[in-house]
């Protein structure tokens, strides 16, 4: 039978007629079954629904080529008692599914067939690797093989047999961890009537306990973007919440040999950059036009036991990972960008508790702290990263692991003075040691948790040298946090305590005083006091919270307190220390389908941030609402008021400012993500009682104009006239501000950028990507003033305020008089132009191993006009002088 079904579905698309049709349907019934499907409305739940896996016996595995007609599937039990969760919950499916397991002892193989809702109405176009948003027909088979009803395992294969894979670190089906890089293999068949689909997945890729008979969580979720339907075998009902805890069971896998899971992966690579010809002196020693290097190295992965897995990187490459995008920042505050280097983001999510973010990965191989001077300097862009090795898992008493160590080389900076014709060793970066470690249990009916995390970093740095006064010798950090569920996950009540701990040079742990993340200096401040003969730092950090996350009212409260001593940043990520916040809100949601809208929800909230001098930082109150229309458009709104409050970072370690009261809105508009060309905007306006405002636009296109080619673009528009941009603290000032000038100044910015994505697909695993970033930003300056008084808004405008005058020279700074005192400022005003791309051709020739040509630009320009951007900067920005980088990197997959 599943021969003659295999003939029709075969790749070259002829079909049989309707009757062999119905007659194949007749006979896949006679096969082995599990259960049929329900009758509509039939009870969701996954308690006690059975999936059952068959060894295959007396006869070869399945051959994968999406063609259900090897004997192994003959011998399956098939199950297909679905049913829907969109458009009517609980309802039979239209089309109907059927899917098997077989293993045999090396791994699992899943083979499915997906009846089309109506003749030639499937969406086979091809999309990249581990592209989720897609309106192409889907599969996704999802394993909780731990059995511990919180984590699972997804596998997906589109009609087109691309594969996406992720994992659920929480009992939520939303929590998406993609940084899971499996090796395994899809093919799938296209015909008239159905598709089918063949998976492999090795037991060396799962991660699972030792006992002789398994059982494992499973559901299977099916999409199909022609009806908007959405089939599950187990069914989680919208009002409510779960999702590994909701499972059926996949039984009789048996007897399975644990593998040894031993994997290399080395690695060879060579990268080339070209300057353009502006950028380089030619008086600079140190940079000719042209570099070319040439390197080595290999990943490596083992099983340690059934349960861990040890990851180890020796001299990692991520030349084909994008560069981060273009920014003007503005404040004085750090910005944090995401991980995108591959051997940090897989199991990541391990790392990651409910408390402070104590592991932000990109510190590890940070450019060098120190900057050089010189003339000319020869400085690296990163530190080298030797080596790093971690653990993960999951052991069969509960407790999960995750714990990361890594050592970066100390870095040396050449420099050359131009004058005395001299060159210079500088070291800029001390030989650093990283580690970090999480544990955490998983107990009682609902999967509470609770965890524990631990940090280190200890520096090479000497007592005396310049590194020491910059950098701390050593920090700790750690806490413990938890989540504890009740009434099946639809209550909670989380929280954690935590500390830090840093120590050195007195220098560096002044400089960390100082910094915007704690303002020791603050002259009004009255909890604090700046020591700049501290020689550590230590704080503490602790929260409560909980509601309620299903049904038709839900709401969420706690409060969060940072000591002002906390402080994280050596291996963590700490916007702000000296903090206490609590937030609060309700929503009244409503999950089944109306006369315009299948679901919205409606809700008010609050939030309000003091320091620990019980000064007010910030409140608001607001409302929110998000909807989901009959035709699947959706979309979300949200508007609310800043009450007048002072802010204790405005002045960059002066003395307390108010923050004018301020009023925004936003909304998204979105279409239905199902279809293959598919748009939306969100827009969000403030404006405060001084007389700023702001506006930003982002709208954003996909489109898939032929079945391999995917554009897609993410425009902005930013415009802003800021009532209070810091500009400088000077001397001068007058008592009422502590005897400095804390200047300010109204801001005309504005930005436009064009993040463009292109991916050409020459099949499932080659295909050609584009990301290219055209970027532009001006700041004009008018108004330019000093603080009046502390605890005010008011400033004392230079050229209104009496006794003062503002004159700007051609260079565009200005000179200022104030009485008898006269000082200068340098020209504020800017002007960025940038462009970033990435090119790159990534071809995975054999399972594992991947072969990526690269080709990367990173242009930019810099001025003083402070003229508004529009759309023909971006032109401009595409003309920038820069850099251009060919690299090319091949690596090898040895399984052992």
């Amino acid at each position: 039978m599943h021969r003659i079904l295999a003939r029709a579905l075969r790749p070259d698309g002829k079909t049989v007629s309707v009757g062999l049709l119905l007659a194949l349907s007749s006979s896949l019934v006679a096969q082995p079954r599990m259960s049929d499907v329900g009758e509509e409305g039939a009870d969701p739940g996954g308690e006690g629904k059975l999936m059952q896996a068959v060894r295959v016996q007396r006869a070869p595995a399945p051959t994968l080529d999406g063609v259900l007609d090897d004997t192994a599937w003959g011998q399956a039990v098939w199950v297909s008692d679905f049913v829907q969760k969109e458009p009517e919950q609980g309802a039979a499916p239209t089309a109907p599914t059927e899917i098997a397991f077989v293993y045999d002892d090396v791994a699992l193989y899943i083979g499915a067939r997906m009846t089309a809702p109506a003749p030639g109405r499937i969406a086979d176009q091809m999309t990249r690797r581990d592209d989720m948003s897609t309106g192409t027909d889907r599969l996704i088979v999802s394993l909780d093989t731990y059995h511990d009803g919180r984590t699972a395992y997804s596998f997906a294969v589109t009609a087109a047999g691309v594969r996406i894979d992720w994992f659920h670190p929480t009992d939520r089906e939303g929590d998406h961890d993609h940084t899971y890089d499996p090796v395994w293999e899809a093919k799938t068949a296209v015909g008239e009537q159905a598709w089918t689909a063949e998976l492999r997945i090795p037991f060396s890729q799962l991660r699972f306990s030792g006992a002789s008979d398994q059982v494992w969580g499973v559901n299977v979720h099916r999409t199909i973007p022609a009806i908007d339907e959405e089939q599950y075998w187990v069914l989680v009902p919208r009002d409510q919440t779960g999702w590994a805890s909701r499972f059926g069971d996949l039984v009789g896998v048996r007897a399975i040999e644990p593998s040894r899971r031993i994997e290399i992966l080395p690695y060879v690579a060579s990268e080339a950059t070209l300057t353009s010809d502006a950028l380089v002196d030619e008086d600079d020693p140190f940079e000719d036009g042209s570099d070319a290097t040439l390197r080595a190295g290999v990943d490596f992965k083992m099983g340690l036991g059934p349960n861990l897995t040890l990851d180890a990187t020796i001299n990692p490459d991520f030349g084909q990972v994008e560069a981060d995008p273009a920014e003007v920042n503005l404040s004085a505050f750090e910005t944090f960008f995401p991980e995108r280097r591959p051997f940090f983001t897989e199991g990541q999510q391990m790392l990651q508790g409910n408390g402070p973010p104590f592991y932000y990965s990109r510190r590890i191989g940070a450019p060098p702290h120190r900057f050089p001077g010189g003339d000319f300097r020869d400085t690296p862009n990163t530190s080298t990263i030797l080596g790093a090795a971690k653990v993960t898992g999951q052991l069969e008493s509960g407790w999960s692991v995750g714990a990361i160590a890594a050592l970066t080389d100390d870095e040396t900076a050449r420099t050359f003075d131009l004058e005395t014709g001299t060159f210079e060793e500088v070291d800029v970066e001390p030989v650093t040691g990283y580690g970090a470690v999480r544990l955490q249990k998983q107990f009682g009916a609902d999967a509470s948790t609770i965890g524990v995390t631990l940090t280190g970093v200890e520096r090479g740095v000497e007592n005396g040298d310049a590194l020491a006064a910059l950098l701390p010798d050593r920090a700790f950090t750690g806490g413990v946090d938890w989540n504890r569920r009740f009434d099946g996950g639809a209550y909670e009540l989380r929280g954690h305590a935590g500390f830090s701990h840093v120590a050195g040079d007195s220098g560096a742990i002044a400089r960390i005083q100082r910094s915007s993340a704690h303002y020791y200096q603050r002259p009004d401040a009255g909890h604090v006091d700046f020591d700049p003969l501290r020689t550590s730092l230590s704080g503490w950090s602790a929260a409560l919270g909980g509601g309620k996350r299903s049904g038709t009212w839900r709401w969420d409260g706690g409060l969060w307190g940072d000591s002002p001593g906390f402080e994280i940043n050596d291996l963590g990520r700490l916007g702000r220390g000296d903090d206490i916040a609590n937030w609060g809100n309700v929503s009244y949601n409503v999950t089944e389908p109306g006369a315009l809208l299948r679901r919205w929800n409606l809700g008010l909230f609050t939030n309000s941030r003091w320091n620990f001098d019980g000064v007010l930082r910030n409140r608001n109150i607001g409302i929110f609402s998000n909807w989901t229309a009959k035709n699947f458009w959706n979309g979300w709104f949200e508007h609310g008021r800043d009450v007048e409050a002072l802010n204790d970072a405005a002045t960059r370690g002066g003395p307390l400012m108010e923050r004018p009261s301020r009023w925004w809105a936003a909304f998204g508009v979105f279409s239905n993500s199902n279809r293959t060309t598919r748009f939306g905007i969100r827009s969000v306006v403030s404006a405060d009682e001084l007389g700023g405002w702001s506006w930003r636009v982002d709208p954003e296109f996909r489109v898939q104009p032929i079945d391999r080619l995917t554009l897609s673009t993410q425009p902005r528009y930013i415009r802003r006239r800021g009532s209070r941009q810091y500009l400088a603290t000077l001397d001068g000032g007058t008592e009422t501000t502590f005897g400095s000038r804390y200047v300010f100044g109204w801001i005309d910015y504005s930005e436009v950028a064009a993040p463009l994505r292109a991916d050409w697909l020459f099949g499932p695993d080659l295909s050609l990507e584009l990301y290219a970033e055209p970027f532009a930003a001006s700041g004009h300056y008018f108004d330019i003033g000093e603080l009046a008084a502390a605890r005010s808004g008011d400033l004392r405008t230079y050229g209104e305020a009496a006794g003062t005058a503002i004159v700007r020279d051609e260079s565009g700074g200005y000179t200022v008089t104030d009485g008898d005192a006269t000082f200068a400022l340098r020209n504020p005003d800017f002007d960025v132009l940038s462009f970033r791309s990435n090119l790159v051709l990534r071809w995975e020739w054999r399972p594992g191993s991947t072969m990526f040509l690269v080709w990367q630009q990173n242009r930019s320009a810099f001025g003083e006009r402070g003229e508004r951007v529009s759309g023909g900067d971006l032109l401009e920005a595409l003309e920038s002088d820069g850099e251009n980088v060919i690299a090319a990197k091949f690596t090898y997959y040895l399984p052992f």
